[in-house]
């Protein structure tokens, strides 16, 4: 009976103890004594003092802050570093929250904590981002801002998450700092961690509250990690950072068990270096509280294979990029510059061929990419963004089932700039009669008198009306800009014909000789409907729930390709012909 009593007893002190493992809020006063735990070196965690200075209530949306000292440890020479976002503090041995925001030149190391019951608390569902980020300078505007709170002329704000990139040449860094900085990352120029994680799966004991892990963006023959600290393990669950991310919402990315190589101070923000060392989970949620995962569970991550070749020699990078609608095309972007970046010269002329495959899931067709792009210094950005932008179009159509499967990329530089210029155009006779020929003759221009010949020929349809006839020579970006009008007009109805568009966008190493007149023309189902007969294009007009949009303008009659071998096109021109009756 005795030992009954006893082990119920125990049981019940068991329960009081997991009831009261969180330090509650509304118990927070002034001038009580905490103590917190990180990583200053290697994977030792270690503890700090914190002295509570009171709580900042409703600081955000239904969100509180605890303002805390922080003393002890190399804390007295950094101050609050960036790398510490996450770091546990515990308040007679509950813990309170994490160390998550901080004063930037403050003279006197005053952290913000997040309250643990907002981090471990169920997150709604993230509101979807409808804005497209075709470009590095656009995705930003598709995630909200840091938490951030004035005061007194200074500002307390989210720790910046640092970033480390192993494999990417400086210049790369240098370019997208100002993206990667509005999305609260900061990169680490010049201090480049890296690391490869161990491909196998590391052991779960090896973490414990105030571990460091690196979020690993992207792996392999490049890398990019953003690093912070885990708050709370909760089974397989874990819990960290204690501010958001990149918004993420639901997520899949994987982390890995980080150490700090060294600690660097500064008067801006000092910071930690640190190194990834073996995979130990994903991260599946990311939400203003901070980022919460799973132990054990691995990410799925898309391949990319990039092979370059220029004048420094060819090369190959094999990679894992995270899976995520916005993000995956801004982390190839940087990737594809980075490669061109390290096998082009940086200044002098030169000219860029890619090709390349989008390939998807579930047996959709691949998005094939061919561009030429020259100029007379670096196509970096022109060549990166090139493959950037038809796959954040794709990624962001809306359609769920467009599941990336990989991506397969051949580019070569040559230190040379291969451009033509749409010089002249003329045709063998000025009026013509349906079922007529005409000949169309184009002059391409290039550098050093350099010219390239080409011929058309166009058969008039018999039954065309009376009328000018409109003959455009074209590059690729006026050539395509008719079809994104298009296509904003009436969007996409199906992933297969939302593939079918990207692969009818033309690349630029070759001209396109356009005939058309200037009658509507009618968007059916993703086809043009050029010049209809007046009778059908009445009906068209004014049958209710017509799938068809008029299109205004030119309605394209034919469209030829004229090939440039292996030069980069640029420049439009427009001449007429007179069809007689």
């Amino acid at each position: 009976m005795r030992l009954n009593r006893l082990v119920a007893g125990v049981l019940a002190g068991v329960v009081c103890l997991l009831g009261q493992q969180f330090f509650p809020l509304r118990e927070v006063k002034p001038g009580m004594k905490a103590t917190g735990r990180s990583v200053f070196s290697g994977s030792q965690v270690e503890e700090f003092q914190v002295e509570i200075l009171g709580v900042l209530e409703n600081a955000g949306p239904k969100q509180s802050i605890v303002l805390g000292r922080l003393s002890g440890g190399p804390i007295e020479r950094t101050g609050v570093m960036q790398g510490m976002s996450g770091s546990p503090v515990y308040v007679e041995g509950r813990l309170l929250g994490a160390v998550a925001s901080a004063f930037p030149f403050s003279k006197e190391p005053i952290a913000g904590i997040r309250p643990i019951e907002e981090m471990v608390k169920p997150q709604a569902a993230a509101a979807p981002r409808v804005a497209r980020a075709n470009t590095a300078e656009g995705l930003a505007a598709l995630f909200p801002e840091r938490t951030e709170i004035v005061a007194g002329g200074t500002r307390l704000t989210d720790i910046s998450t640092p970033v480390s990139f192993g494999g990417f040449t400086q210049r790369t860094l240098e370019h997208f700092a100002p993206q990667l900085r509005s999305l609260g990352l900061e990169p680490r120029q010049g201090v480049l961690g890296g690391g490869r994680p161990a491909p196998q799966m590391g052991e779960v004991g090896r973490l414990e509250p105030g571990s460091m892990i690196s979020v690993q963006l992207i792996s392999g023959d490049l890398q990019v990690g953003a690093d912070g600290t885990l708050t709370y393990i909760d089974g397989t669950t874990v819990y960290g950072f204690g501010h958001r991310f990149i918004s993420a919402g639901t997520t899949e990315m994987p982390f890995a068990r980080a150490e700090v190589l060294t600690l660097l101070p500064n008067l801006a923000s000092s910071f930690k270096i640190s190194a990834a060392r073996e995979w130990m989970g994903t991260i599946t949620g990311d939400h203003s509280g901070g980022v919460s995962g799973e132990l054990g569970r691995d990410a799925r991550m898309t391949p990319v294979m990039i092979a370059v070749k220029g004048g420094r020699g060819a090369m190959q990078y094999d990679l894992r990029v995270v899976r995520d609608r916005f993000l995956t095309p801004f982390l190839l972007q940087m990737a594809v510059f980075s490669t061109i970046d390290a096998t082009e010269r940086a200044v002098g002329a030169g000219t860029l061929n890619i090709r390349g495959r989008l390939e998807w899931e579930g047996g959709l067709p691949p998005v094939e990419i061919r561009n030429t792009f020259a100029a007379d210094t670096g196509v970096s950005i022109a060549g990166s963004l090139a493959v950037a932008a038809p796959l954040s179009y794709a990624l962001q159509s809306g359609f769920a089932e467009m599941k990336l499967e990989r991506i397969r990329l051949e580019m070569e530089f040559v230190e040379e700039k291969r451009q033509l210029h749409v010089d002249q155009v003329w045709t063998s006779r000025q009026q013509v009669r349906p079922g007529e020929t005409v000949q169309v003759n184009v002059v391409l221009e290039g550098s050093g008198g350099l010219e390239v010949r080409r011929q058309a020929t166009y058969a008039v349809p018999l039954g065309a009306v009376a009328g000018p006839l409109l003959i455009t020579v074209a590059d690729a970006t006026a050539a395509n800009l008719a079809d994104f009008q298009q296509m904003l007009t009436k969007p996409a109805g199906s992933p297969a014909q939302l593939l079918g568009f990207l692969n009818g966008l033309r690349g630029s190493d070759a001209a396109y000789l356009r005939i058309g007149r200037q009658d509507p023309g009618f968007q059916i189902q993703g086809r043009l409907l050029p010049d209809p007969p007046p009778s059908l294009a009445l009906i068209l007009q004014r049958t209710p729930g017509m799938t068809g949009t008029a299109v205004p303008g030119t309605s394209r009659l034919a469209e030829i390709v004229l090939p440039a071998d292996g030069h980069a096109v640029t420049g439009t021109k427009t001449i007429q012909v007179e069809i007689k009756e």
